[in-house]
């Protein structure tokens, strides 16, 4: 008899795969997946520059490349993010094939089964299909709770995840006050925290606040800082970066040479022509504000069809809106399945808690459709609550 599959694909789900595929079903509108829109692409730049590096280099961007990533790519990354007194070396710059890559990569080399992780919750779903081959256990860090004590949430853990820009799923801003606790009981207890910060340049309003890795003050510590491409610029490229101790760059490097051999030459050569262009600065202010509409789009749509069964609050970045079931006993699962038969996608709590059993919330995007379709989605996720209702 063949051997079966491995067990742990008994415990994932296949949300995201739906997330990704609605775009192919007609007439359904995707509020659920974390997808930029596509007319923020800058194609006719970047077909350029592909054109232009590829005529330039053909050897490093048609060959195999340094598994760490193209010296240069390392170089500019270090320098973009050595700021408020935190010095980067290229060594301490691992170039991933995406930021999903990296929390894989984070996951080999940190976790042994049944590894503790102290998670930011509810937690990005990417994550915890990412660990969950290693069968890891789970903490809960309540980072809004005002009762939450960093040391006490960090100690004993593998390893720490937090998403302090605009959190996915809920779309908070983690305040100062608690950026720099997790940073201190990092250094405290001599754990590592992983800072996964996709969504930092889609701030809408306020000020930016300095990173954890920022304020634990070297790139030598605990801390270890993820970033992507995808939402700055476009997610096809893959390109991701993580930036942290040289032990653990060394370490991720072994692992990244069993997963990929090497990130893609051509578009790491994209991503350097990219940032020594200022094309990221170039399109965040137009992104920025697309986005800060779609926001306010979706929230009046939200206060106007969805305020009887749900609250939330407005977020000042990212692309997401976090809505609670104002009923405990409202199971947004099945509103997700519901849901796609009226031709709305969104997603449901359970894929954000480690256990699956937080089922009372909705993660909702803002960031790929424009107005009217956002308001015609909550709509139509209205009209099948009212449905709900009347068939309870």
């Amino acid at each position: 008899m063949r051997p079966g599959f491995a067990r742990w694909l008994n415990s994932t789900n296949d949300v995201t795969r739906r997330f990704l595929a609605a775009g192919r079903i007609r007439g359904l509108i995707n509020i659920a997946g974390g997808l930029p829109a596509p007319q923020t692409y800058p194609a006719a730049e970047l077909a350029e520059i592909a054109r232009q590096v590829i005529a330039d280099h053909p050897q490093e961007t048609l060959g195999y490349g340094p598994i760490d990533g193209l010296p240069e790519l390392r170089a500019a990354v270090a320098a973009r993010f050595s700021r408020n007194g935190l010095e980067i070396a290229p060594e301490n710059v691992l170039i991933t094939t995406s930021g999903m890559h990296g929390l894989d990569l984070l996951g080999k080399v940190l976790l042994e089964p049944g590894g503790l992780i102290a998670g930011h919750y509810p937690t990005y779903l990417g994550a915890i299909d990412a660990w969950r081959p290693h069968h890891p256990t789970y903490r809960t860090l309540l980072l809004d709770d005002p009762a939450f004590d960093a040391a006490a949430g960090l100690a004993g853990a593998r390893f720490g995840y937090v998403v302090p820009n605009f959190s996915n799923p809920t779309g908070r801003l983690v305040d100062l006050v608690t950026r720099r606790d997790l940073a201190a009981a990092a250094v405290a207890t001599d754990t590592w925290l992983i800072e996964d910060d996709p969504y930092g340049t889609l701030q809408y309003d306020g000020e930016p606040l300095p990173r954890v890795i920022e304020l634990a003050g070297t790139a030598d510590g605990p801390v270890a800082y993820l970033g992507t491409l995808s939402k700055q610029i476009a997610p096809g490229l893959r390109i991701g970066w993580i930036i942290g101790a040289r032990d653990l760059i060394d370490a991720l490097t072994m692992a990244k040479q069993c997963t990929d051999m090497c990130t893609s030459g051509v578009t790491q050569r994209i991503a350097l022509a990219a940032i020594e262009g200022g094309l990221i600065e170039r399109l965040q202010p137009a992104i920025v504000a697309l986005y800060r509409e779609r926001r306010d789009a979706l929230c009046a749509a939200l206060a106007e069809h969805l305020a009887a069964w749900f609250e939330w609050e407005v977020p000042v970045g990212g692309m997401f809106v976090w809505a609670v079931a104002r009923d405990p006993g409202l199971d947004t699962d099945r509103l997700f399945a519901a849901g796609l038969e009226a031709g709305v996608c969104v997603a449901p709590s359970s894929v954000f808690d480690p256990a699956g059993s937080y089922r009372r919330a909705l993660r909702l995007n803002f960031t790929l459709n424009p107005p009217d379709r956002l308001a015609e989605g909550v709509r139509r996720l209205a009209s099948v609550l009212r449905k709900m209702e009347v068939a309870a």
